[in-house]
């Protein structure tokens, strides 16, 4: 239909649809559709099953024509060629409003985002009960220090028992503490950054996707040339119609409804395309919000694993001196000073790591939040 009424824009029917139109307003369109015929393979079947439809409906009228009459069959036929026409129509449009709202690769990855981003908040609920740990070990050695400055003024203990014997049994209780980061607490670590890493990944894919979607309106264009060749067919029916009725006042009465769905259908194509271009700005949103909330969840935890490996090294070398000053009276003094100048360091680490885990869990409490915004603000 594109070549065929684009190349007679000519003719007794087209005329009629036009009433005292221009028919110049539509050259342009119907040119614009033939082109976007030959490219796409999807318009072009669209387009035959248009001509065979509307070429059936136009024989059957004028087979009515010759016998002067219009029949309940022909009628009949020309009602339904324009339901089905409409159909088609609705076809195409409900697909693009189904890639539009019922994302399921969006809802897919806000799915795991959520599920990610809560087994993140776990790890960070692990990491306080070991930097708990931590801290109660950081007290044992105080106590351990204390008991040193108190047995270094004595000579032996009243009771007997040797010099130190209560520093030493203070670093028995440090190392039998031992270190509060086990071995599953780095494998949960290593789970949840590689669920965070895998994340980013999806979100890029997805998000290069997507623009490509917005500046493309590849789909839009044969949306809006359905339309457009739908509505004119419909409009050459009505014509042939009113020619063959041969009514004045019903031809010229059929002839202004016809003209309603041209002359509004600018305003419904630009519709359309707003609500898909709002459509990709809101999963756009969405996944921005996304990929911002994952990329400070993946940073945060690369500075958790930081503080760990510092610390960790700070807690092996503890336990080695302790190790070291229960060999015997003289290796306590050296053990109990070496762990003395480490202990403030120490210190340090466990307050800044627990700082960096409250900074990990508000942000992504933070960013859950924003990301629940977006979702509500997206139109469903």
């Amino acid at each position: 239909m594109g070549g065929q009424l684009s190349r007679r824009p000519g003719t007794p029917a087209l005329q009629v649809a036009a009433g005292g139109h221009n028919t110049m307003e539509y050259l342009t369109e119907l040119s614009s559709y033939e082109a976007a015929c030959r490219l796409d393979p999807d318009l072009r079947s669209f387009d035959t099953t248009l001509q065979q439809r509307t070429s059936r409906v136009i024989s059957t009228l004028a087979m009515g024509v010759e016998v002067r009459s219009l029949s309940f069959d022909s009628l009949r036929e020309v009602t339904g060629c324009l339901l089905e026409m409409n159909q088609e129509v609705v076809k195409v449009i409900l697909e693009c409003k189904k890639d539009i709202w019922n994302n399921p690769q969006l809802f897919d990855l806000v799915e795991d985002y959520f599920e990610n981003s809560l087994q993140t908040l776990d790890f960070c609920t692990a990491l306080e009960k070991c930097l708990k740990k931590a801290r109660d070990s950081q007290l044992i050695v105080h106590v351990a220090l204390q008991r040193f400055e108190e047995e270094e003024e004595l000579e032996e203990e009243e009771d007997g028992r040797k010099k130190y014997s209560r520093t030493l049994e203070e670093l028995r209780h440090f190392k039998a503490a031992g270190d509060p980061f086990t071995e599953e607490f780095f494998q949960v670590f290593q789970s949840v950054y590689r669920q965070q890493l895998s994340m980013l990944e999806k979100l890029q894919q997805r998000k290069t996707k997507l623009d490509k979607k917005i500046k493309s309106i590849k789909a839009w264009r044969k949306v809006s040339s359905i339309i457009f060749v739908a509505t004119f067919a419909a409009i050459i029916i009505c014509s042939v119609v009113a020619a063959a009725i041969a009514a004045p006042p019903i031809a010229a009465a059929l002839a202004a409804a016809s003209s309603i769905p041209v002359g509004s259908m600018g305003k419904w194509i630009d519709s359309l395309f707003k609500d898909y271009q709002e459509a990709l700005k809101g999963q756009k949103e969405v996944l921005s919000s996304i990929q911002v909330g994952t990329y400070i969840a993946v940073k945060d935890l690369e500075s958790i694993r930081i503080l760990l490996d510092r610390l960790e090294v700070q807690i092996s070398s503890l336990l080695d001196n302790a190790d070291f000053a229960l060999r015997d009276e003289e290796a306590v003094k050296f053990g109990i000073e070496e762990i003395r100048k480490k202990l403030e360091v120490f210190m340090k680490s466990i307050e800044d790591l627990g700082d960096q885990a409250d900074r990990c869990s508000r942000d992504i409490r933070k960013a859950r939040t924003v990301v629940l915004q977006r979702i509500i603000r997206h139109p469903n």
